[in-house]
Formats: C-alpha cells, structure tokens, sequence
C-alpha cells in the first residue's frame, strides 16, 4: 500500500517521512479509534457517577446527552475547516483540548462541571471523523476504500472497547481513572502525530460563514452525496432502533438476562471492523452498487432473523444482531468511499454532509423504536426494521447508477 497526497490538489505538500504507509494508516485508525472513544467512555460509569454526586438517574445521564450534543456541534461547526486549515496542526490542537478537558474531568468536584467538560470533549473529538477523511487525502485512488475502511475499523473498535475498557477500568480503579488514562493516552497521540503527519495544502477561506454554507451548496450539487447520505439515515436508524430496545427483550422472558450478559451482546459489533476491511476493497474495485445491494440485503434479512419466534431464538438473535452490524458497518465504509471521490478539496464538508444526516438517522431511530417497541414489542420493532432496510433496498435497486 502507498500513501501519498491527492494528486488532484495543485498546491505543494510536505514531502512523506520515510515509514511505512501501512504504519501510518493504522495509526490514523488508532487516533480515531481513541477519539471516537471519549464519547462512550462515561455510559458504563454512570451509576458510579450517581453515587459519588449523590444525584439521581436521569441527572447522571446528562453526561452522556452532553457528549452526544457536543460531537454534533462539532460535526458541524469544526470539522469543514479541514478543509481550510493545516489538518495536521488542526487535528493535534484539538487532541490537545480533549486531553487537557478529560483531565478536568478527572478532577471534577460536581456534577455540573462534569457535564459541562463532557460537553468540551466530546465537541473537540469530532478528529474520529478528521483522520477518516485525512487518510483518504492520503491514500492513492486505488486504494482509498481500503485505507477507508481500515481507518473506520479502527473507529468501530473504538467504540466497542470504550464501554468495555471503561467499565473494567473503573471497577478496578475508579471511575475517574478512566478520564486520567483517557488524558494520558490522547496527550501522547497528540505528540506523536504532531511529529509524524504530513502538512497537507489547503484551499483559501473566504469566511467562516461562506465555509459552512458550503456545505449546504455540497449537499445540493452532488447527487451522490444526496444517495449515500439517504442509505446513512436509513441504515442508522434501523441500528439504532435494534441496540435502543434489545435490552428490554433480553431482560424480560424468556432471557431475563442481568446487565452485565446483556452488555456482552455488544462484542457483536466486532464484525464492522470485518466489513469494513471487506468493503473497502469492493469499494476499490468499483463494485459499489453491487456491494451495496448485497449489504442491504443482508440487513434486511438480519430483521428477518431478529423476528423468528418473537425474538425467543437465542441463535437466530445472535446471527441477526451480527449480520445487522456487518451490513450497516460496511455500507458507512461503502457511503465514505464513495463521497469522498467527488471533490478532493472539500472532503471534510463532505463528510460533515454526510454524518449530519446520518446521525440524524440514527436519532430518528432511536425515537421512534420507543414509541413502537411500546406499542407492538418486539414484532413491532422488527417491522419498522425491515421497513427501513426494505426502502434503502428499493432506493438502490431504483438509483441511476451516478457512481460510475
């Protein structure tokens, strides 16, 4: 694998150090892994959080309202300027932010403070996506699904491990040890990346206002940003709707599982990081439509799974919750190949585009598979799922094929 500057960009990069490119996209994967990471740390902390501020639940998880909140303000309002600024000084000033707020963290006296740094972090982490679209100005064309997909695997692991590390972490020591090491460790990615990412030339900035406007103007003019971002907000919905209420399956008959066994169920996740490798050399072949008809295919015949016996099959639960990731994993990758061929220069909008309706998916989801799950349990939920996965199906096989 090679890793060298866009070769549409005209202006002079700096000149590659003399590593391994293969070492270079792994540790863009793991910047991103980590940064995606400091939004989930605090989900399995929260009872601890309760106890130590002597607050009740719903007050406890402002911390994680916070950290959703503020990665979707600085989805929109801080990464276009990847676009506009030195990337490299950019993404190592923003880790350095992430590192000095996580410590405020661990230090925090109340939980309002704690909400407030939450909310610093999680808006400075938005560098997840950053390194995504970084690596892809990196990569060669022929290789940008792969080094796209490698990057996003390690963002899925990040995820995965987050809640995982987190929780063991703070049962062993605290649960304000897991913001020191957070700190620690973002700190030390900071210096290394400060030493070893390449500058890469950026376009002129008119005004911060023209800037994100531009973004607006991306999403008007590119048809494939409309399409892939449509498949984003109904694959993520689907997702969300699934992991918002398989607890209240797994909880209650015929499973009655305790918190801890249900949280397991979340190791299935690990199977994105495989799609996303998978897919991102589809994406390199050109074999877009292709994969993405057989991708959603596979997610709706998850919900198909999902629903045999009213969700009373433990193996048909477990196979659906997995090919369910695998096919909304891997179309991110197959959606992020895909925009990011349109304009080199303006990457990071596209991706701020593209993640703004896709988490506004996966928070349409989440809304209305309470309202459904209430109304029609399980079965319930698996429609509105397949519903989902049936419409990006139909949305596919019906598109022109502008990707080519």
């Amino acid at each position: 694998m090679s890793l060298h500057p866009d070769p549409t960009r005209t202006a002079p990069a700096r000149t590659l150090e003399p590593v391994s490119p293969s070492w270079l996209t792994t540790l863009c994967a793991v910047t991103a892994g980590f940064s995606a990471a400091n939004i989930y740390y605090a989900q399995p902390l929260l009872a601890m959080i309760e106890r130590a501020f002597h607050v009740g639940a719903g007050s406890a998880a402002l911390v994680v309202t916070a950290g959703t909140v503020g990665y979707t303000l600085g989805m929109i309002t801080l990464v276009p300027l990847g676009d506009v600024l030195d990337r490299r000084r950019l993404v190592v000033r923003l880790l350095t932010v992430v590192s000095c707020f996580q410590l405020a963290s661990f230090a925090a006296p109340s939980l309002p403070v704690l909400v407030l740094t939450s909310l610093v972090v999680a808006t400075a982490s938005v560098v997840s996506p950053m390194m995504v679209a970084f690596a892809a100005s990196l990569a060669a064309p022929e290789e940008r699904g792969r080094v796209t997909g490698k990057v996003m695997s390690g963002v899925l692991l990040g995820v995965l491990l987050a809640r995982t590390v987190g929780g063991t972490l703070a049962d062993l020591a605290g649960w304000r040890s897991v913001f020191l090491v957070s700190a620690l460790l973002v700190a030390g990615l900071a210096v290394v990346l400060s030493r070893v990412l390449p500058t890469l030339p950026t376009t002129e900035l008119r005004s911060y206002r023209s800037l994100l406007g531009s973004v607006l103007v991306l999403f008007r003019d590119e048809p494939v940003l409309r399409l892939r971002s449509c498949y984003g907000f109904l694959t993520l919905a689907g997702f969300n709707a699934l992991w918002t209420c398989i607890a209240f399956l797994l909880a209650g008959p015929p499973y009655r599982y305790d918190a801890t066994v249900i949280g397991l169920f979340g190791i299935a996740g690990a199977v994105g990081a495989v799609a996303a490798r998978v897919t991102g050399r589809l994406a390199d072949r050109q074999l877009d439509r292709v994969a993405t008809a057989a991708l959603l295919g596979a997610v709706l015949l998850s919900w198909g799974l999902l629903a045999l016996d009213g969700g009373g099959l433990l193996w048909a639960l477990l196979a659906g919750v997995v090919l369910l990731d695998f096919g909304v994993q891997g179309m991110q990758v197959l959606n992020l190949s895909a925009i990011y061929r349109l304009r080199p220069d303006a990457r990071s909008r596209l991706t701020t585009a593209y993640m703004t309706v896709y988490f506004l998916g996966g928070a349409a989801g989440s809304a209305s598979s309470g309202l459904c799950y209430a109304a029609w349990g399980w079965p319930g939920l698996c429609v509105l799922g397949a519903s989902l996965a049936a419409t990006a199906l139909l949305v596919a096989l019906l598109a022109r094929p502008t990707e080519r």
